[in-house]
């Protein structure tokens, strides 16, 4: 069951990220931007997606209330993953990088998040306290 539903994470996420990718190009991003590739977001997704979960599971073990630890600490996680996007912004070091292709990226973000919470609260259910 566990990894059924990663795996349908996953294809979720990659498959909205790809929407995204999508607009953001049809927005006048630039196809040279290496984060809005398939390859690139794919396995970034995959990577954060498997990382979330097992964050997720560490909490769930060890936390004395993983549910309240978790309702701080996933969208504190969120804010700072978005850090490295804006310094990609910043710098415009990157081929093809501008505030809108940043943007997307940020918003791969999120999608990764809003998919990946729910699954991991179906597939690794949380006690309120202990």
């Amino acid at each position: 069951m566990i990894t059924g539903g990663l795996v349908v994470a996953m294809i979720g996420a990659i498959a909205l990220n790809g929407a995204v990718a999508a607009i953001a190009h049809a927005g006048g991003a630039s196809h040279d931007y290496v984060p809005l590739q398939v390859g690139t977001y794919s396995f970034f997704t995959i990577i954060g997606i498997l990382a979330g979960a097992v964050g997720w599971a560490i909490i769930r073990a060890r936390a004395a209330n993983p549910r309240a630890t978790l309702r701080i600490l996933v969208p504190a996680v969120l804010v700072v993953s978005l850090v490295p996007d804006v310094l990609v912004g910043v710098a415009g070091q990157m081929a093809g990088t501008s505030w809108g292709a940043v943007a997307a990226l940020m918003v791969m973000h999120v999608v990764v998040a809003a998919v990946a919470v729910p699954v991991y609260a179906r597939i690794l259910p949380l006690q309120s306290s202990r």
